[in-house]
């Protein structure tokens, strides 16, 4: 138990941050402008998809690197360098991303189909959430501890987020009322920030890990 907890809480921060699922509401509120009748109807799809989309990377994702001969060490360091760079830039310029995201959604505004492109994939869960999950997904400590346990967390974590996702993207009016411009611009900031930490540990585990048998006394 003790071990499913620490997965979850290790899970569910990094995934939220990079998922930021309150700016994602509020490009899902002007993606279901025109549609406002299916707008709970939608947020749930999205939701449900998101979890298929997070519970498959982060239980296949390893089997995936282990038949392209990637090491975890390297997935970690890459992941890691992709993570902190994702949160360095919306630190610096967090209304690009929305600016960016706005667009794609923009590019099939007319189109019946949305809801798994794009607005689950890549607006709610692009590759970079999927690249965390595959880290997350195989980070489990095989020294100490269940692996069960640890997939059992990390999953528990995928799906609170799916919740959070629809919580939020079917309140996205009311979030959108409630914190104005500045507010929302002022909590992708401290994601980003908290996505930048989490990518510069992932990096710092790996790296560790890497040099550990070179630094290893003789």
């Amino acid at each position: 138990m003790h071990e499913a907890i620490t997965a979850f809480l290790l899970g569910f921060p990094a995934l939220f941050s990079i998922v930021n699922p309150i700016s994602g509401a509020f490009i899902f509120r002007e993606f279901t402008t025109i549609r406002p009748q299916q707008h709970a109807r939608m947020a749930g799809q999205v939701a449900l998809y998101s979890l298929i989309v997070m519970t498959v990377a982060l239980w296949a994702g390893p089997y995936v690197l282990g038949f392209f001969g990637i090491t975890l060490d390297a997935l970690r360091i890459a992941g890691g360098i992709v993570v902190t760079l994702t949160g360095w830039h919306l630190l610096q310029a967090p209304e690009e991303s929305g600016d960016r995201k706005q667009a794609q959604a923009a590019d099939t505004g007319n189109s019946d189909d949305v809801v798994l492109f794009p607005l689950t994939i890549p607006i709610t869960t692009g590759p970079g959430t999927i690249s965390v999950a595959i880290t997350l997904g195989s980070g489990h400590p095989h020294d100490s501890g269940s692996p069960v346990a640890y997939f059992l967390g990390m999953t528990a974590a995928t799906g609170a987020l799916a919740v959070v996702i629809w919580v939020t993207y079917r309140s996205a009016d009311r979030i959108a009322r409630l914190m104005g411009p500045r507010g929302s611009r002022t909590v992708t900031r401290l994601s980003a920030f908290l996505l930048l930490c989490i990518g510069v540990q992932i990096l710092m585990t790996g790296a560790g890990d890497a040099l550990a048998p070179l630094l290893r006394p003789h």
